[in-house]
């Protein structure tokens, strides 16, 4: 966080929280009523700024103000780099996915250092090529077909070949804030 924020929340400890002001959307852009932030800037100080409460809903801390952010998919967007580092929608480096989830429409989870990521649109065709059946073949469509198939929850028969290999688990898309712990639509306190 940054030091100006810091002192901010310290001289004014009590201003309110903002609600419906800023989102994230599936591609890692910040939209401030509905029109996306293309000050560099300000996508930077709003990235070094953005944090989590203890009730999973994610805010970029303005000043002394929490600016509560809706998300359309995942806290974090993440995206495959030309050198093959993986790195969030705020180019924070991913050095550890814990666990890789699919959903029923074929959108790639990683659970990671910084949370859960959504894996930006983009580097879908990466990520098949990161992807094994148990046999250690590489998955084809057809294993791709059959992995959409499963329950929420269960393995799909997939293997992600990262720094580790570990099984890729169906996870239906309307689950994932419960089971990866965040709030895609933060209300008041009092409200929820």
């Amino acid at each position: 966080m940054d030091d100006s924020v810091i002192r901010a929340m310290q001289r004014w400890p009590n201003v309110p929280a903002v609600y419906g002001w800023l989102r994230l959307n599936r591609r890692g852009d910040w939209l401030l009523d509905g029109e996306r932030i293309t000050h560099a800037q300000f996508r930077a100080f709003i990235g070094r700024n953005y944090l989590v409460d203890e009730r999973g809903c994610w805010y970029f801390q303005n000043g002394p103000q929490r600016v509560f952010i809706a998300l359309d998919a995942t806290p974090w967007i993440i995206r495959h780099r030309a050198d093959g580092r993986l790195e969030t929608h705020t180019e924070a480096e991913v050095t550890t996915v814990k666990a890789v989830y699919l959903d029923e429409d074929g959108r790639i989870v990683l659970d990671t250092e910084h949370g859960p990521g959504l894996l930006h649109d983009g580097d879908l065709d990466w990520a098949v090529d990161q992807l094994t059946t148990e046999s250690g073949e590489p998955a084809g469509v057809e294993a791709l077909e059959q992995a959409l198939i499963h329950l929420s929850g269960e393995d799909t028969g997939l293997y992600w070949q990262g720094a580790a290999t570990m099984p890729v688990r169906r996870l239906d898309w309307d689950d994932m804030p419960g089971k990866l712990g965040f709030v895609r639509e933060p209300v008041e306190e009092s409200e929820a």
